[in-house]
């Protein structure tokens, strides 16, 4: 019993490291805004899933969801820091916390406040919430005895090692016109593809693989380029880099009202007026 007194007095227990770490994993955390609509380096964001139910039927979680961080079960219980290498998985949550809020830092020390450009490298880091620590969002080839749990393809983790394995890109959404648009600025909140640099695999979420995490059952998370008949990306490789709300504090541009959608019947009767209504 004096054991476990002193141990409560300082902090020591295991529920108490566990509930320090998941406090500071689900601490409220505040986007950069964008002035002029595009991400630049230094901005914190969050890398968003958007929500594509027309194109998917077969799936688990809908919504938009956001990347985040997943520590494991028991380095959970048994740490009060979050310690690398750390997994990641897909959660539904809209808000911006310690977990799912990551850093646009640049390859090259002196480009901090300059704005990011399709086809330069950057790496995404993220502290869960503490001050001392950053993670790297990282990746590597798959081997047999290191790939992603659910379909078993390129994995995806955090890291505290500084590498070309924490380097990414970002690329225009059509094939068509990427090449144009190389070297022009990144929009904020706009659908573009992350790609990673060493593999050359695009960073896509399973929406039909859930995972078992210490926060309930959330999407996988992989490094793998999935291509429709036309040689274009699936909806499993769009993101999104979402910025802050300049409304609202602890809040994002995905929570501003859209505009009402324009009636297509009524323009095409206004634009053409002898034409009759359909039976």
């Amino acid at each position: 019993m004096k054991d476990f007194l002193e141990k409560r007095d300082k902090g020591q227990l295991l529920i108490q490291r566990s509930r320090r770490l998941k406090e500071n994993l689900l601490r409220q955390m505040q986007l950069s805004v964008s002035q002029d609509g595009y991400i630049h380096f230094g901005d914190k964001v969050m890398l968003v899933n958007p929500d594509h139910p027309e194109v998917e039927t077969d799936l688990f979680l809908r919504g938009d969801l956001s990347l985040s961080v997943t520590p494991d079960e028991i380095k959970a219980l048994l740490s009060d820091e979050l310690e690398g290498p750390c997994g990641l998985s897909m959660a539904p949550a809209k808000i911006p916390l310690g977990r799912n809020t990551f850093v646009i830092l640049s390859v090259d020390r002196d480009a901090d406040g300059q704005v990011l450009r399709f086809g330069q490298n950057f790496r995404l880091g993220i502290t869960g919430g503490f001050e001392d620590k950053m993670l790297y969002l990282s990746s590597d080839h798959r081997t047999l005895l290191k790939s992603s749990k659910r379909s078993r393809l390129q994995e995806v983790y955090l890291t505290d090692e500084i590498s070309y394995l924490n380097c990414w890109q970002a690329a225009y959404l059509d094939p068509q016109l990427r090449l144009e648009y190389e070297g022009f600025p990144v929009p904020a909140n706009a659908k573009v593809l992350v790609t990673h640099c060493c593999t050359n695999r695009g960073l896509a979420a399973h929406r039909h693989l859930l995972l078992g995490t210490y926060f309930g059952k959330e999407a996988e998370v992989v490094a793998h380029t999935h291509l429709d008949s036309h040689r274009a990306e699936k909806a499993r490789n769009h993101w999104m880099l979402v910025t802050g709300n300049p409304r609202k504090d602890s809040s994002t541009v995905l929570d501003l009202p859209k505009p009402p959608a324009q009636d297509t019947q009524a323009l095409e009767q206004a634009a053409d007026p002898g034409c009759s209504n359909p039976p």
